[in-house]
């Protein structure tokens, strides 16, 4: 507990002892009064205070209100013990729901500790630390072993293993060495390692993952949106209600010349508001979400908001990404067909042309060509969407790409039986022959697509720029119900036009891709789910839900994790309706009391709590 909690729990404590003693011992009316109206106003001085400034506020209608005007009109009245016992047991509630809510926020709290509290830089000769928002891009940093990584860089020297668990919520470490690329809020396990740091903070994958949780539950689901609608009206509407049944019925009963017992309508009223008050509602719907986001994060699995997890949940066409989704997207050249040159010259001219693309096909190309490149004999690359990139390397125009691009320049290709991606190759407008570059499926792919089908899927389709033959194979092996190769970027997205058209009902579309050139897709999709690749700027921004891992058997714990965030929320809905609903008749013909009341207060908010509980954890 914290520092206010224990001081609730504190004032509960007394509150409870003086409101027994009261109870058991008979003491003259007078002192009886002096401290029940003692053990009220310490108990509920603080729901008062709130009740009063909303009124000065023109915002009356809360819990507060309810529970303000409930209590003091049955003390008005002289039931001194009911007025104590409802605000006392509605405090009681009340730090059951803050103890809960911070063990939810506990939960994404672990997450944020990844949050780096300093930078080591090596000052006159002298490790310091240094704020990392402080720290420029190209400064070089020192991590020592139990250190966090604080900002994205490059290892200029040294080698270790990283815990990567905050992240990816996976417990495997990962080996790195000179030359790897590493983002900050992972932990360094052994050695020292230097890094030339390539992002400001609030550029770096922690910044942004942290702004990422933070800001997650702005976005809120149709829950949550009409849980605050449906209090707006409902506060107003019952207070009005219990108003009408403090004084209509009485009326009634003078225009008929019978009694009009002032006193059991006002306490049948008070009773009537008590019932009424909408916490059970307010507070554990946005705690089911909160709790259903926070679960996923410790699985790795970052959701951008409670409307993206509500969504996830009627998701029934997923469309795929093949190249770093299902694939690893770590291609080498398995083969090379030379038509008018020999093989070194092909990959000499493929490799120049391909120089300054950061694509894995391109950095495949280079590997296999296996030497330094001179930047100086390349110019003009342009590169076209979908097919390829044109260069001009030592004075030649060399051309590069699919068969889509080679049909461009008129040139006809020789028949193709090879498996996998060709990488075509013209010089100066001649047809120089092809690279065959292979990739391998994740060892997971399987499983996620199986997975996604038992849980009543309807359909699975793969979508790729690669030629059809690699896309019909790998669809064949992922058992993917349909298939769509060669597609530019712009084909992607009017595919999944297509698919939201042909969806029926609240059924959503799903696209998951690597992030890194998916983003338009990404975000035309009822879901864009990223893989993270450890947290890539590209799949953060684009997508609507981030797996850090790049597991895709992940979607499938995505979407159990909605499923169950969503019965959760329906549950608590269900049953804290159903039991006011009943409470209320009860309580407007007089047979509920106050004690009925507080049940249907304190103890259906408890019981809703304790179920939204249940999110953190599947």
């Amino acid at each position: 507990m914290n520092k206010k909690q224990k001081k609730m729990l504190t004032r509960i404590i007394i509150a409870l002892i003086l409101f027994i003693g009261l109870k058991l011992v008979h003491l003259p009316e007078m002192v009886n009064v002096i401290l029940s109206l003692a053990t009220y106003f310490l108990i509920g001085y603080d729901i008062l205070t709130k009740a009063v400034k909303g009124i000065l506020k023109k915002q009356v209608f809360d819990e507060n209100f309810l529970m303000a005007v409930a209590t003091v009109g049955a003390i008005a009245l002289g039931d001194y013990s009911e007025g104590t016992a409802v605000m006392l047991f509605y405090q009681i509630g009340e730090l059951f729901q803050s103890v809960a809510v911070g063990k939810s926020r506990r939960n994404i709290a672990a997450l944020m500790d990844i949050r780096p509290d300093y930078a080591n830089v090596m000052i006159d000769g002298e490790l310091k630390q240094i704020d990392p928002d402080e720290i420029e891009i190209g400064t070089r940093i020192v991590v020592q072993p139990g250190e966090r990584i604080p900002i994205d860089g490059v290892i200029m020297d040294g080698s270790s293993t990283l815990n990567t668990s905050a992240l990816t919520g996976e417990s495997v470490p990962r080996t790195v060495k000179k030359d790897d690329t590493v983002i900050s809020g992972c932990i360094n396990l052994s050695g020292v390692l230097e890094i030339q740091t390539t992002k400001n903070f609030e550029d770096s994958t922690v910044s942004k993952i942290l702004d990422l949780v933070e800001n997650s539950s702005m976005k809120k689901s149709r829950s949550e949106n009409f849980i605050t609608k449906f209090a707006r009206y409902y506060t107003p509407i019952v207070c009005y209600s219990a108003l009408a049944l403090a004084f209509l019925p009485p009326l009634f009963s003078v225009l008929l010349h019978q009694s009009p017992q002032w006193n059991v309508w006002i306490i049948r009223a008070l009773t009537f508001l008590v019932i009424s008050c909408p916490c059970a509602l307010v507070i554990s719907i946005p705690l089911s979400f909160f709790g259903g986001i926070g679960c996923a994060s410790s699985k790795g699995i970052l959701v951008k908001g409670s409307n993206y997890l509500e969504i996830l949940s009627d998701a029934k066409i997923f469309l795929f990404d093949k190249t770093g989704t299902l694939t690893k997207g770590v291609f080498e050249v398995s083969e090379i067909h030379a038509a008018m040159a020999d093989e070194d010259t092909l990959l000499f001219y493929a490799a120049y042309a391909e120089s300054g693309s950061t694509h894995p096909i391109a950095q495949s190309i280079r590997k296999a060509y296996g030497k330094q490149i001179d930047r100086t004999l390349v110019c003009n690359i342009t590169e076209t969407a979908g097919m390829g990139i044109n260069a001009t390397v030592n004075g030649h125009q060399v051309s590069i790409g699919n068969r889509r691009l080679m049909s461009s320049m008129n040139l006809s290709l020789p028949p193709v039986k090879q498996k996998g991606t060709l990488v075509h190759v013209a010089l100066d407008h001649q047809y120089l022959g092809f690279i065959v570059i292979s990739d391998c499926l994740k060892p997971t792919s399987a499983d996620a697509i199986r997975q996604l089908k038992a849980a009543g899927i309807k359909k699975t389709v793969l979508l790729s720029g690669d030629n059809e033959a690699v896309v019909k194979q790998i669809g064949s092996e992922l058992c993917i119900d349909e298939v769509h190769g060669a597609l530019l970027p712009a084909d992607k997205v009017e595919k999944v036009e297509t698919y939201l058209e042909q969806a029926y009902g609240n059924d959503k579309v799903v696209f998951v891709g690597d992030g890194i050139n998916d983003a338009p897709v990404l975000s035309r999709a009822d879901i864009g789910i990223a893989m993270g690749g450890l947290g890539s700027d590209a799949a953060i921004e684009a997508a609507d839900i981030v797996l850090m891992d790049d597991d895709p058997s992940k979607i499938a714990l995505a979407m159990r994790i909605s499923k169950k965030t969503l019965q959760i929320v329906h549950q608590n809905i269900a049953f804290a309706l159903f039991v006011k609903l009943v409470c209320l008749i009860l309580g407007a013909f007089g047979i509920a009391n106050m004690w009925l009341a507080i049940f249907a207060d304190v103890g259906v908010m408890v019981i809703a709590v304790m179920n939204a509980m249940r999110c953190l954890k599947i």
